[in-house]
């Protein structure tokens, strides 16, 4: 009976303050269930096709994930999950610049936090020269693979919301290096993700300051080749830095209708899927201007 009344305590707590400040009591009854907690929350919002229900909610879920990474700070599961969740709202709903500065922050420091967690030798990252990284990407092996991911996709989300920082888009070259290792250790990893941000990464820039648009549009090719087509943003992005870029009007079109198309309800991609959807209309509907 008592243990029965402390757990309700606990959910009760939950409910009125929204677990911001969880008390000793209750994260000793809870503590062994919150990384499942995260899962689900994770999974409500990444299959949810309404986007505007998640951008008005998700920031009460983001304030939760807060909590509950603060009470397990060495947590790599809830830290990974935690630095995918902050970095998808960002790419998703935040278009002011300086909240997607302080956004992208949060979730890259999520990340180094979680591979950091797996080996204290290689924290911080940021003290190790351009060959030293490459190195100690390069000895990282399968059971790494889910904390340097998050890494690889935070610090290119990071990059992007700094994209007027020369810094930032010198780190460029480094989130190339983990994504290849990421795609060495399993190409198929989260349906070929890997090659998609390799894509961006080639596209970002343009040939005279050295990206590599054929390369990019390989990279992306092959996303779409293992992602099945069931991520629909690797079209858009192709569509908007590759096909935009070299004027390849016929490709931009057929990109972005391929997608309009199809069903965007597909397990762990909906969420980002429908966002896809409404970015290719206002493609396609700007496409005479541009073109």
């Amino acid at each position: 009976m008592t243990q029965q009344y402390n757990a309700l305590k606990c959910v009760l707590s939950l409910l009125i303050v929204f677990s911001i400040f969880l008390t000793a009591s209750c994260s000793s009854i809870i503590s062994s269930s919150l990384s499942g907690m995260m899962s689900n929350l994770s999974d409500t919002i990444l299959n949810s096709n309404d986007l505007e229900m998640v951008e008005d909610g998700a920031p009460a879920y983001l304030l939760l994930i807060d909590s509950m990474v603060n009470e397990e700070s060495d947590n790599e599961d809830m830290l990974i999950t935690a630095a995918n969740l902050f970095t998808a709202y960002a790419d998703t709903f935040i278009s002011d610049k300086k909240r997607a500065r302080k956004m992208s922050d949060k979730a890259f420091n999520y990340a180094k936090r979680a591979l950091c967690s797996r080996n204290q030798d290689i924290c911080p990252l940021n003290k190790f020269d351009f060959a030293e990284f490459k190195f100690i990407i390069s000895k990282m092996g399968k059971k790494d693979i889910d904390a340097l991911y998050t890494l690889g996709s935070s610090w290119a989300s990071w990059v992007r919301a700094n994209s007027n920082d020369f810094n930032a888009i010198a780190d460029i070259p480094r989130i190339e290096i983990i994504m290849k290792r990421v795609a060495e250790l399993d190409e198929t990893y989260k349906d070929g993700s890997a090659f998609f941000y390799l894509g961006i990464s080639a596209t970002l820039i343009p040939p005279a300051l050295g990206g590599d648009p054929e390369k990019g549009r390989r990279y992306f090719e092959k996303a779409i080749e293992l992602s099945n087509g069931k991520n629909f943003m690797i079209n858009v992005v192709f569509a908007k830095q590759y096909a935009r870029m070299l004027f390849d009007r016929d490709l931009h079109d057929r990109l972005l209708k391929e997608i309009l198309e199809q069903d965007p309800n597909k397990p762990e991609y909906t969420l980002i899927n429908t966002y896809a959807q409404k970015q290719a209309e206002k493609l396609l509907a700007s496409a005479d201007e541009y073109f």
